[in-house]
């Protein structure tokens, strides 16, 4: 029988998704799912994004430039400029995905063996990518007694060697909500100028944040044109992650030079998506006041019910529509798969996300699950519920 690639032997699972089957079978005995795993908003996708689908008169369904449609970079240009974002149309290249934009970085600034250093608990999916990459994921390891603040960058210092290549950061976190501060944006700046590195920022969800906090962008820190590296997409902004649609953004011509051979590679960016996002631009400032305003308060009333379980500590996320709850269990994973497989509460249960697949340190977050607060409010009480009485009956056993 032919074997399959070390590289791919070695991929990791995703924390989010390989619960799915224990879901289906839950749904399948009649119980209802309450799915605090996914970051699937559900929030209506603007109806200008949609009208655009619905109403696009073309005879021949064609590639699109490699880098993405003219007609969107410079629209999306005027969208950055308008949040303060200094970025051209040549600082951008369209790509399948925000996923696409993080594996352009990797392949143009890293090469095989090459090390890159991440703030765990990270977005579960920059494993794979690495792992796909060839790269080498170097942990710097964020506390819950903090709230997952940015580790001291004599933390990061002491992790680059001669291999180090980039430090990559979602801001805000997924999957903590943290939100970086303009000190912390400096300080890793200045750590990066000095080795000579990339800071890689992925920043899909900059305009998730609820307390009058402001996003500092690594687009807006001065003289780290040649170092900064930002992923974007359209996914969480506009509700539209079916649409696969994000960008990378950078001034160094060199690093953007090379994307482009990975972006023409692939060909294209997907046409109809294009059409969707470029639209989805002309999107009412209103609908993100609602927008942001719903998830506020969704993010305070599952603080607020978590806060009620006796035993759990929850760090309270400054963006993003994540959490990181530590729960009095041993194991998250035993734990998620049995809610599905053998909890039920008057025919409900929930779906969450074991935390210990948001490290790669071993061992770590065994006893933490991430949360993900894209339900309706009376939901999100509901299942909050389910998790304590939960809680209790699976200690009992």
């Amino acid at each position: 029988m032919p074997k399959i690639s070390n590289k791919g032997a070695q991929m990791p699972e995703s924390p989010i998704r390989k619960l799915v089957p224990y879901s289906e079978i839950a749904k399948k005995k009649g119980n209802k799912v309450y799915h605090l795993n996914i970051g699937q908003p559900d929030i209506k996708t603007p109806e200008v994004a949609m009208e655009a689908v619905k109403n696009i008169d073309i005879k021949i369904l064609e590639y699109s430039h490699s880098a993405g449609f003219e007609s969107y970079r410079n629209k999306l240009s005027q969208f950055y400029k308008n949040q303060g974002l200094p970025i051209n149309t040549e600082d951008i290249i369209i790509t399948t995905g925000g996923s696409e934009a993080l594996l352009f970085a990797m392949g143009s600034t890293m090469d095989q063996g090459d090390e890159i250093i991440i703030p765990e608990p990270f977005y579960a999916n920059y494993n794979g990518f690495s792992t796909a990459s060839g790269v080498t994921v170097v942990p710097v390891i964020s506390s819950i007694d903090t709230g997952f603040a940015l580790p001291p960058v004599a933390e990061f210092e002491k992790l680059i060697t001669p291999k180090t290549k980039a430090i990559l950061i979602c801001n805000p976190g997924n999957p903590t909500g943290y939100l970086y501060s303009q000190e912390e944006m400096m300080q890793l700046a200045a750590l990066v100028k000095k080795h000579d590195l990339f800071l890689i920022a992925d920043e899909v969800y900059r305009e998730f944040t609820y307390d009058g906090d402001i996003h500092y962008s690594v687009m807006n820190i001065p003289g780290l044109e040649e170092n900064a590296i930002m992923i974007d997409s359209v996914s969480k902004r506009y509700s539209m992650c079916g649409a696969r649609i994000g960008c990378i953004v950078s001034k160094n011509k060199q690093l953007m030079a090379t994307a482009m051979k990975f972006a023409q590679a692939r060909l294209s960016p997907p046409t109809f998506a294009q059409i969707a996002s470029e639209a989805a631009l002309d999107t009412p400032q209103s609908y993100f006041d609602e927008v942001i305003s719903e998830y506020r308060e969704r993010r305070d009333t599952l603080i607020t019910e978590l806060n009620k379980i006796e035993g759990v500590t929850v760090a309270t996320p400054k963006g993003a529509f994540y959490c990181i709850a530590e729960l009095p269990i041993a194991n998250a994973d035993d734990f998620a798969q049995w809610l599905l497989e053998s909890y039920d509460f008057n025919g409900e249960t929930v779906m969450v996300a074991p935390a210990a697949g948001f490290y790669s340190t071993p061992g770590v977050g065994l006893n933490q699950v991430r949360i993900a607060y894209v339900l309706e409010k009376k939901d999100l009480i509901q299942a909050v519920q389910i998790l304590k009485e939960a809680i209790a009956v699976y200690n009992a056993k």
